[in-house]
């Protein structure tokens, strides 16, 4: 036999359609949807209402000029913090072998400062 040990499938189990639960999704796959992804892409949405409640609440933002002697306004605050925890988080897991719940302490303790002097 030339193939060896491969497996002997008919040609009608090609034709078949395999079935597919209700969440097998071909385009998703390539990522890992965990509780801890879907809690991650939450807390991005409740932070967006969040700002979107306190801008209705009192407009502007009042714009001022922090530690970078930039102006910058609640949302520019916001955005600097997610990405910062984002590249802390990626740097995290690239550098150290510690639990990831520290990263986003830190992460947390960062947001903090960004919003109070930046």
């Amino acid at each position: 036999m030339i193939f060896g040990n491969a497996q002997a499938s008919s040609w009608d189990s090609v034709s078949k359609a395999q079935e597919k639960s209700f969440f097998d999704f071909e385009f998703i796959t390539w990522m890992a949807w965990k509780w801890q992804t879907a809690s991650f892409f939450i807390f991005i949405a409740i932070c967006i209402t969040i700002m979107i409640i306190w801008e209705k609440k009192d407009p502007g933002g009042n714009p001022r000029k922090g530690v970078l002697t930039l102006n910058t306004t609640r949302g520019d605050r916001l955005f600097v913090s997610l990405l910062s925890a984002a590249f802390i988080h990626l740097a995290w897991i690239g550098l150290t072998d510690f639990n990831l719940w520290f990263a986003t302490l830190i992460s947390s303790i960062f947001a903090i400062f960004v919003f109070r002097y930046v």
